[in-house]
């Protein structure tokens, strides 16, 4: 469970105006995102597509796996006709994650976690490869996100007017960088707990670069994840329903646990998916 910097919970309209007051709460994220049964096909319109059930019969079968959280493996239907992609799409429905990776790579979770729906273009914006891909987060992507990243942040000699933070802040970035990749635990800089100024937000993120995947979570309001240009560091931000800033961190690590599907949560994709499945047998 996130905690909110103290200082977002105090300031006027946070505590009553006397005794008898009531506590005005800051607005907090709101409209969390949910399992509900995609709009699924009757039986007899599934008539005649076994390759769609085919595909997702496939998918059952990695979810079922004794370790679905480390198959990342990918279903291949490029080939399939329309009909039988849309059949595909039906059962997986949308979910509640997306990400894109430079201007040729776009995921998109199903309904199910730990399913993702996988789109490969070339420039022009024609499909190369349509796929699915099961894991706690499509490495499809994930290998994109920091292609051509450094691997340290430089320390300028100098700093520009009303930097403050940042001089410090680098080092412990570096050191940090550098113990990473180990499958050990993140470390997080919030930033929202720190003081600091804009110009500070200015100089990391030019420093620190601009990498090519962004993940968007819905749950409870918006996360919004962004690799930088520097190796296994990522820029974190929550958001509240009213698409206020509400948590701003610094999160070095190989993917942040926000962006992921959990164990248990692709145990349930698989019982979901083959009740859903049945219907079609």
């Amino acid at each position: 469970m996130s905690i909110l910097p103290h200082s977002l919970m105090t300031g006027p309209g946070s505590q009553p105006e006397d005794h008898d007051g009531v506590l005005s709460y800051m607005e907090m994220p709101s409209g969390m995102a949910v399992f509900s049964t995609p709009e699924l096909p009757e039986p007899e319109d599934a008539a005649g597509l076994e390759p769609g059930k085919a595909a997702l019969d496939a998918v059952l079968a990695l979810l079922q796996s004794c370790e679905p959280t480390k198959a990342h493996a990918a279903i291949d239907i490029t080939a399939l006709d329309d009909a039988n992609r849309v059949f595909v799409d039906q059962v997986l429905g949308e979910g509640e994650v997306s990400a894109v990776a430079g201007a040729t790579h776009q995921a998109q979770e199903s309904v199910l976690a730990g399913v993702w729906r996988i789109r490969i273009t070339d420039e022009a914006g024609a499909t190369r490869a349509d796929l699915i891909e099961v894991g706690a987060f499509p490495q499809t992507l994930q290998q994109i996100a920091f292609r051509h990243a450094q691997d340290t942040v430089d320390m300028p000699d100098r700093f520009g007017p009303n930097v403050f933070n940042t001089p410090a802040l680098l080092p412990e970035i570096n050191e940090q960088i550098a113990k990473s990749g180990s499958g050990g635990m993140p470390h997080v800089i919030n930033l929202s707990l720190l003081p600091h100024t804009p110009e500070d937000l200015t100089a990391l993120s030019g420093l620190l670069g601009q990498g090519a995947l962004t993940i968007l979570s819905r749950g409870y309001g918006n996360c919004r994840v962004t690799s930088t240009g520097t190796r296994n560091t990522w820029w974190v931000r929550y958001y509240n329903s009213q698409d206020t800033l509400i948590l701003n961190s610094i999160e070095i690590t190989d993917l942040p646990e926000v962006a992921c599907a959990a164990t248990e949560d692709l145990s349930d994709s698989a019982e979901r998916l083959k009740e859903i499945l049945e219907v079609y047998r």
